[in-house]
């Protein structure tokens, strides 16, 4: 089954097929200038359960109500909203004639690092810890992932995807800086950790997690549109951005630069005298930061002001997760196994390597290290890609006397605006999602295949609405998996 747009040439304009309704997924103009009748999604765009079960599992992960109401654990809803978004997937792709899924080169990837984390189970220091790891955390990170593939279809459904998860950052970095701000929730000489459990209970994982998320909030802040939706933005990245200080988190800090830098360059290039102006509200901002942060924070280059003893701790450990990895590099110590893995002169016993490429490497071996770094390079690409196609796009339309230059993909102005900024917000979270990553250990974490799902799902929508391959010699390169997505 095609998805892709036909074009109706005749005067320059172009016109969307009636099946165009339902991966628009709301109104939108289609033809030059914005000026054809708009495209209205049925519906049936709202009734999508996959879709609302991918929403309600992420609104339990990273709100987990379950901390704040006990009884709720009893429930599982992560696992409920899981199972009941792989049916509804299932069952909806078979009723229309389609394959289970979609398969694209990062699907098959997370696939093939969850057969990794089987196979290398029986070799593993203990082998009902590795296939515990794959049961009761990457097997939901797989089917979440499998979901994001085929649910993400138009811009809207993005677009709500990646503002649950800003928001939801806003309101965990809140309550960070509210309990510092109380006294409550701190360890290690007043650092905060995170007030709900998972991903977000250790200070430097949640440092990790509100730089992903805080360039999608920037991006909202600063992008044309609604004056109340700007301003939202703006609120949820300072909530983020207090949390980060809070945290004291280094890391985080070292993240928090790498992502502002990146996104500091895309913008520098359009509107400089925003970069300008951040640059100088940063100065005073600076200045109301906590002595104690800045004083952590400057243990990165000098060792002796680390009272704590965790920067040699994190040298000794990535000493050790090499030695792990040197003394298993086919098959590693087990998933999640390593700080279990304590042989005779250990310096740091039942302690996590503390670096994701170490992790990865010292408990699923050299196979499971080249997939995850075929992973991490796969987002980079698809937000490259996706940013060629919108150039390409750009480019795309009529001459002032109505003949065509070169037919693009059916875009409105706002949609366009939208996957500019939007991978904009996902080239910085990347970025400073892998500085953070460098210090930890979050290879089975969600942030990580989030981030890479709202890298590759706007390439692949972009793909789908593009005309076919002879209309232009500057249309992209299918790839192979395209033609078999549907």
């Amino acid at each position: 089954m095609s998805e892709r747009l036909t074009f109706n040439v005749a005067g320059g304009s172009r016109v969307a097929p009636r099946w165009i309704a339902p991966v628009l997924g709301r109104t939108t103009a289609v033809a030059h200038g914005g000026d054809a009748p708009a495209v209205n999604a049925p519906e049936a765009e709202q009734r999508d359960w996959a879709y609302l079960f991918l929403l309600g599992f992420t609104a339990t992960v990273f709100f987990r109500p379950q901390d704040t109401v006990p009884a709720l654990r009893f429930l599982h809803l992560a696992e409920l909203f899981a199972i009941g978004g792989l049916t509804a997937l299932v069952l909806g792709r078979l009723s229309r004639g389609l394959p289970v899924t979609r398969v694209t080169p990062e699907l098959i990837g997370v696939i093939a690092l969850g057969l990794i984390v089987l196979g290398t189970a029986p070799f593993s220091i203990w082998m009902g810890g590795a296939v515990g790891v794959f049961k009761d955390l990457y097997s939901k990170v797989l089917l979440i992932f499998l979901l994001m593939v085929n649910v993400l279809t138009s811009p809207r459904r993005l677009e709500r995807l990646t503002w649950l998860l800003v928001i939801a950052g806003a309101y965990i970095g809140f309550r960070a800086v509210v309990d510092y701000s109380r006294g409550v929730n701190l360890i290690e000489y007043g650092r905060v950790r995170g007030s709900i459990g998972g991903i977000f209970k250790n200070p430097n994982d949640l440092a990790l997690n509100m730089v992903a998320l805080l360039p999608f909030a920037l991006v909202a802040a600063i992008q044309k549109g609604p004056v109340l939706r700007r301003l939202l933005g703006l609120a949820c990245a300072a909530c983020m951005l207090g949390a980060v200080v809070v945290s004291h988190s280094r890391s985080g800090t070292l993240g928090l630069v790498a992502a502002l830098a990146v996104l500091g360059w895309f913008t520098l290039k359009r509107r400089p005298a925003l970069v300008l102006a951040a640059v100088l509200a940063a100065v005073p901002l600076a200045a109301l930061t906590p002595a104690s942060y800045w004083e952590r924070v400057s243990s990165i280059t000098d060792g002796s002001k680390d009272d704590t003893g965790s920067r040699a701790a994190r040298q000794r450990l990535l000493e050790e997760s090499t030695q792990a990895f040197l003394e298993n590099p086919l098959t590693g110590v087990g998933a999640g196994q390593f700080k279990n893995w304590n042989p005779r002169g250990r310096v740091e016993p039942w302690r996590e390597s503390h670096d994701v490429l170490l992790q990865v490497a010292a408990e699923l071996g050299i196979g499971g290290l080249s997939l995850f770094l075929f992973l991490i390079a796969r987002g980079g690409l698809a937000v490259l890609k996706t940013r060629r196609m919108l150039a390409l796009a750009r480019r795309a339309g009529a001459h002032q006397d109505g003949s065509v230059r070169r037919p693009g993909p059916a875009l409105s102005e706002s949609e366009r605006e939208f996957f500019d900024s939007h991978s904009i917000g996902v080239a910085a979270g990347f970025a400073g999602w892998f500085v953070c990553a460098l210090f930890a250990s979050v290879a089975y974490n969600w942030t990580f295949y989030y981030m890479l799902a709202l890298a590759a799902t706007p390439r692949d929508v972009l793909a789908a609405r593009w005309p076919s391959r002879t209309a232009t010699p500057l249309t992209p390169r299918e790839p192979r998996w395209e033609a078999a997505k549907q």
